[in-house]
């Protein structure tokens, strides 16, 4: 049975509430037990704003507390699942105090550390947070339209969250073929290198990532915790003062700037130049 959950829905301009997650560009429903998220923000191609990072959050947080709902499925639309930040700064889904929020209201140790689990349904590009996300959840099924990248280092982001965990999920080597080159990496060798644990024809992607959720819930929870809790200690721990430097130097500002601009950042030797972003 599919329903739109209890809470309301109070509208654009304000935070979280009930099963509203503080944006219209995040879909929360419920579907038979379970909730589903979609990142649905198709004009801006899923960029994530600071309200949409903080509704998956909430979203999170919200399944855990909720003893009715036993995991979380979370997927995009079209042909992007989750890109990043949205570094156009061109969002409207603002609230009062959204503009403050930082790293410490992302998703990724609420999916991380989630007693119940989480599931992606990658269903085209993931790249920045997006692919953080899919990494972080105790399952990723992907699409083959499914690509993947890591271009922080391109925007002049030193992300301590990619440095600690992609080299645990993937081996150092390619986690430095990843960042230091910008590589789009197709599904079947993300499936190779361990990034996703499936992939599958695209019309099979939201049936496959339902049953591997059921699939999740089956297990005794208090045994899953634990397991995920030894499981998690392989990663690293994401260095919170580095990447709050990082975002606010002025690398990030060029990086940003260059993106917008559609050029290449300053930073790039004349001689090593291409056209277009990076």
């Amino acid at each position: 049975m599919i329903s739109a959950g209890g809470g309301g829905v109070p509208g654009p301009g304000h935070p979280p509430q009930g099963d509203w997650l503080g944006t219209p560009h995040l879909r929360f429903r419920r579907v038979d037990g379970f909730a589903e998220v979609t990142v649905d923000r198709p004009q801006a191609r899923n960029a994530m704003t600071a309200a949409m990072y903080f509704g998956v959050r909430y979203a999170v947080d919200r399944v855990n507390e909720d003893a009715s709902l036993h995991g979380l499925l979370l997927t995009g639309t079209g042909d992007v699942f989750i890109p990043g930040g949205d570094l156009g700064a061109s969002s409207h889904d603002g609230w009062p105090g959204a503009e403050l929020l930082g790293m410490d209201a992302a998703p990724f140790d609420a999916i991380r550390h989630s007693r119940k689990p989480v599931v992606s349904a990658v269903n085209g590009i993931a790249q920045g947070g997006g692919l953080l996300m899919a990494i972080l959840s105790d399952m990723s099924v992907a699409s083959e339209r499914a690509t993947f990248r890591a271009p922080e280092l391109y925007r002049g982001i030193a992300d301590s969250g990619y440095a600690a965990i992609l080299p645990a999920q993937i081996g150092p080597a390619r986690a430095k073929d990843m960042l230091h080159t910008g590589r789009v990496v197709d599904a079947i060798t993300a499936e190779a290198w361990g990034m996703v644990n499936r992939v599958v024809p695209h019309d099979d992607l939201l049936s496959t990532a339902w049953e591997l959720l059921a699939a999740c819930a089956r297990c005794a929870p208090s045994a899953r915790t634990q397991v995920k809790r030894i499981i998690n200690e392989v990663y690293g721990h994401p260095e919170r003062m580095t990447i709050d430097e990082s975002l606010a130097g002025p690398e990030a500002l060029e990086g940003w700037h260059a993106f917008r601009d559609r050029r290449q950042p300053s930073w790039v030797p004349e001689d090593l130049r291409v056209n277009g972003r990076l």
